[in-house]
């Protein structure tokens, strides 16, 4: 089992990675989901987020947008895995856990950390879920 700190990791390269390990046969763990970075510009990403989440259809049938970290991360790496709904990439969702803090069965276990640079624009994934 891999345990992965996102603390100030890019969610798209963590993403990718997470994706590629479950598709493996790996048991992914990441921690810290509230830390992991969207690069880009901050207003730009609080408008789009809030224009996705008033993007409901009739009848709330519309995609539903989610207001927790874990599930923002989680969403993004199903994005990476070929069809999340049947087959080996139904198999590797099931792989991945995605936690906002640390729990105390990872507290001591040795984490992979995905720290780049330096990046000039970004938001942490926390603040979208205001």
């Amino acid at each position: 089992m891999k345990v992965i700190d996102g603390k100030n990791a890019v969610l798209g390269r963590l993403a990718s990675y997470v994706a590629k390990e479950s598709l493996k046969g790996e048991e992914v763990s990441i921690v810290n989901c509230g830390e992991i970075i969207i690069t880009g510009n901050k207003k730009f990403m609080e408008q789009d987020m809030q224009k996705r989440r008033e993007m409901i259809g009739s009848g709330q049938k519309g995609p539903h947008i989610s207001r927790t970290s874990e599930k923002i991360v989680k969403r993004a790496i199903r994005g990476m895995l070929p069809d999340h709904r049947e087959g080996r990439g139904k198999e590797a969702f099931k792989r991945i856990k995605c936690y906002v803090g640390v729990p105390p069965e990872f507290k001591d276990s040795k984490k992979m950390t995905f720290d780049d640079q330096d990046k000039l624009k970004y938001i942490y994934v926390r603040e979208l879920t205001k």
